[in-house]
């Protein structure tokens, strides 16, 4: 019973958390940043370079945001991130911590001081 309940609120946090093609609700910027100083900025530091002043205790360094790797990257990629975590990596995930509005508005302070920039094929 308890794995259902637990299998089904799973289910319902990816179909709140990744976008369908509809518009998607404005995300609060100041509330992205909060929650980005409170949660993030230790590792991934103040401008995202990965430079946070816990990066150095990391085996596997923390994404720098920076990187045109990082900016290529969709808004789904970095939502899947931070909602599950990377494998082998200290990256762990956020599903259980953050709201979806949480989830939505930091993905957007991070594009704010990172902005997208797709690939060039």
């Amino acid at each position: 019973m308890k794995s259902r309940i637990m299998l089904w609120s799973l289910i319902l946090l990816i179909g709140w958390a990744i976008p369908s093609g509809a518009q998607e609700p404005q995300v609060d910027l100041f509330q992205g940043e909060a929650v980005y100083q409170a949660h993030c900025v230790r590792c991934h530091g103040v401008q995202g370079k990965g430079d946070g002043p816990d990066a150095a205790s990391l085996i596997v360094p923390p994404a720098n945001f920076q990187r045109m790797e990082s900016r290529a990257k969709s808004e789904t990629d970095l939502r899947s991130a931070i909602i599950w975590g990377l494998a082998f990596s200290p990256m762990h995930g956020w599903w259980d911590t953050l709201s979806i509005e949480d989830i939505r508005a930091v993905t957007a302070y991070i594009r704010r001081i990172a902005p997208y920039e797709p690939s060039s094929p």
